[in-house]
């Protein structure tokens, strides 16, 4: 979510409710604002949830996606990935095209967005993708099998719902992570319950968390680990393997650059080196 000005377009009408949908009449229906190269996804005017290229419908068009995707600096090649929230599909789709090895599942509570997801060209059901219907904190609480990464963007027509911040989801979110797994949470960065949800954060996570806010102010990024300090690798060992396409690290090297020097900040630990970050700032 990011608190943008809209341009000038036009409006894309609804797509057809998933067959599976129990109760529509729960949530907010958003709408697609639509200009000559993008797609934007909107509970209000004021607020933009997700934006596509159609030029490059498998980009980042939002910075605080692109840093968002800074757990690769952490863990390059999960295994197993989670993401609460869909929206437009934008992390999603990024890491259905470049972590090509990782099975994604992605939990979507509002069966409008769900509906939207051929509008924002996110991928098919497979073997290795999926869009669950469902609720996010329950899913996080009742999974059958840990993940490697849990990506939490949940956001809807009022903002971060109280289940996908409280205490016990943040506790939740632990039991989900396999060892040494990464959680990174959205929050906005102007509310005031933000301090609050880090500090949740850093009781769950027993103080290994970062926190970084993006150039615009909307959004302030969270990064948590699983079983101990924060380490981020070398440059040149995540170059290797996936993380080889051209296309996918140009996109991300300004955010990965931006938090590298938020880990340096935080520990006054060299660029060439193993860092580490054992606390976040308020």
């Amino acid at each position: 979510m990011l608190h943008l000005p809209l341009d000038p377009g036009t409006l894309v009408s609804q797509a057809p409710l998933p067959s599976n949908c129990t109760a529509p009449g729960e949530h907010v229906k958003p709408y697609v604002f639509k200009t000559l190269t993008t797609k934007a996804l909107h509970f209000s005017i004021a607020e933009t949830q997700s934006e596509m290229d159609v030029r490059d419908p498998f980009g980042l068009s939002l910075e605080y996606t692109r840093l968002m995707m800074g757990f690769a600096l952490f863990h390059p090649r999960p295994s197993t990935i989670a993401m609460i929230g869909l929206g437009g599909g934008s992390l999603a789709k990024f890491c259905y095209r470049y972590l090509s090895a990782s099975k994604i599942s992605v939990v979507e509570i509002n069966p409008h967005v769900a509906a939207l997801r051929e509008e924002f060209e996110v991928p098919p059901d497979s073997d290795r993708f999926s869009v669950i219907l469902g609720d996010g904190a329950q899913f996080v609480r009742s999974a059958s099998r840990p993940f490697d990464v849990l990506l939490v963007d949940g956001f809807d027509y009022h903002g971060l719902p109280s289940a996908l911040c409280s205490q016990r989801f943040y506790d939740d979110c632990v039991n989900l992570l396999a060892p040494a797994g990464i959680l990174v949470a959205n929050l906005h960065a102007a509310h005031p319950r933000t301090p609050q949800r880090v500090e949740r954060l850093r009781r769950s996570f027993a103080g290994s968390v970062l926190t970084v806010n993006d150039e615009s102010g909307s959004n302030t990024v969270v990064f948590a680990k699983k079983g101990g300090a924060l380490q981020l690798l070398r440059r040149a060992a995540f170059r290797y393997g996936t993380w080889t396409d051209r296309g996918a690290w140009k996109e991300l090297r300004e955010s990965f650059d931006q938090l590298r020097s938020a880990l340096r900040e935080d520990t006054s630990v060299g660029e060439g080196d193993w860092t580490r970050a054992t606390a976040s700032k308020p």
